[in-house]
């Protein structure tokens, strides 16, 4: 790819790229030119990933990151290092959901969530910042909101309420590290279809969801590449503190 949305010569890292987003956003990257860290705990779900994009004539490497282990994390970029450069895109993927009524859910379902949506984030950021700014070249970090943490749903408190909190960690991170030259944004996404959710969607009640959506459909994850390259390319250099919302106008309907 070649122009403003070029990633040539950079190195990103997408963490929860086992599957899902995170696997489409590591072959997106890839195609744009960067060469990709894939990150995740399940190995042969990365490696598969790893052989797709060398396949198609990218380079990545899979790196075993549980974003919940600050050891393991640290660990993770010490081999990317070694192995690619120093990262200077990072997309902060990795995420859980726990549902039900918030008076019925647990401390281990709370903690489970919060743990790895938003302090997971936080230590993966903390860590590529200190290294981007160590190096002194330019980063940019994406953080993986939602909908969810903008606007109100019942039965999904937790991620909820993490992903509210990735809104604000991404303002708060994009404030102090903007003499860094380390720009911070997020992307909320609202219904994108992918694995994990395609049977709920194509249901009675997911239909009835989508009804509500402006667009009138769900979004699929190539949606949501122009954003994606936008933040993580020179062409939003002078972009930070900004969350993108990609939900087919979810959030301005009133209903």
């Amino acid at each position: 790819m070649n122009g403003m949305f070029a990633l040539t010569d950079r190195v990103a890292l997408v963490t929860g790229a086992s599957s899902g987003l995170g696997r489409h956003f590591a072959h997106t990257f890839s195609k744009a030119g960067a060469a990709v860290a894939v990150a995740a705990r399940r190995k042969t779900e990365l490696a598969t990933l790893v052989d797709e994009i060398s396949a198609a004539g990218g380079s990545a490497v899979a790196v075993p990151m549980d974003v919940c282990d600050r050891a393991s994390v640290e660990s993770a970029f010490e081999q990317i290092e070694n192995e690619l450069g120093v990262v200077q895109v990072l997309v902060n993927n990795a995420g859980v959901v726990s549902t039900g009524p918030a008076l019925e859910m647990s401390e281990d379902d709370w903690d489970r969530v919060l743990d790895t949506n938003l302090k997971g984030a936080w230590t993966v950021a903390r860590a590529a910042a200190t290294r981007i700014t160590a190096s002194g070249k330019p980063g940019a970090i994406i953080n993986i909101a939602s909908v969810m943490g903008i606007r109100q749903s019942g039965g999904a408190a937790p991620y909820a309420i993490s992903k509210a909190g990735i809104v604000q960690m991404t303002k708060v991170l994009a404030l102090e590290l903007a003499q860094q030259n380390i720009r911070v944004n997020a992307i909320a996404p609202g219904y994108i279809e992918t694995d994990l959710n395609r049977e709920f969607l194509h249901s009675e009640p997911g239909t009835a969801l989508i009804k509500r959506i402006p667009q009138r459909r769900a979004g699929k994850p190539e949606d949501l590449d122009g954003t994606l390259l936008l933040l993580a390319s020179d062409a939003s250099s002078f972009m930070t503190g900004s969350i993108i919302a990609v939900d087919g106008g979810h959030l301005i309907n009133t209903l």
